[in-house]
């Protein structure tokens, strides 16, 4: 009787142990998982987020492919890269990078049918300006581009390159349009006056205020 007793009392030791040590490892994998499952969410959160954009900005190795449109935006020459979103029907997106200081601007919008609406921002987060354009028919594309208040508009014409094609040098402003310095500036003004009639005969009376007609005497 007493051994069975004591064979019973072994037995309940045993199945306390087992549960005691079942408890001790739900504790600790109730610990452990939490701080498990947190380092993991912030790996794929990490791994999820877009890398930092690095300023200033570099041309894309995703729009090197894109058509270019070279030309001039107000006095400067720019490159343009413009294609299609993959994921929008109508939207386009890309850069422009000003020939002279190498300055690179993101560009993303809306193109319906020959017309542009075209947003940019010089840091990719913030929208610097927009852009409304037209399409012409050999591919050209010209209009403003504006701040973001739609102030101080400035042209924009843009022709297409050919794959490969070098960027032709910029565009000259018009010799009209230039002002040309004191020395010069007279000289043109006296080149560009108009020439007196000629010296009237000695014969020749005024007749009616005019004094280059000739009388018959």
């Amino acid at each position: 009787m007493r051994e069975s007793k004591a064979k019973k009392g072994a037995l309940q030791r045993r199945v306390w142990a087992v549960v005691s040590a079942a408890a001790l490892l739900g504790v600790g994998a109730g610990a452990v998982w939490p701080i498990q499952a947190w380092a993991e969410s912030d790996a794929v959160k990490e791994l999820a987020a877009p890398p930092p954009i690095q300023l200033p900005l570099r041309p894309s190795a995703e729009f090197a492919k894109f058509p270019r449109y070279a030309g001039m935006l107000g006095e400067r020459q720019i490159v343009l890269r413009l294609g299609a979103k993959t994921d929008d029907p109508s939207g386009v997106h890309g850069e422009y990078q000003y020939t002279d200081t190498g300055e690179v601007i993101l560009i993303a919008g809306d193109r319906d049918g020959d017309t542009l609406e075209v947003e940019e921002s010089n840091d990719g987060t913030h929208i610097t300006g927009n852009w409304v354009g037209k399409f012409a028919a050999d591919g050209s594309v010209a209009g403003d581009r504006m701040n973001v208040d739609d102030s101080d508009p400035q042209a924009f014409d843009l022709k297409p390159l050919a794959a490969g094609q070098a960027v032709p040098a910029p565009t000259a402003p018009a010799a009209a349009d230039k002002a040309l310095p004191d020395s010069q500036g007279a000289t043109g003004a006296a080149a560009g006056a108009v020439k007196p009639p000629p010296s009237a005969p000695a014969n020749a009376h005024a007749v009616g205020g005019v004094n280059n007609l000739q009388t018959g005497e």
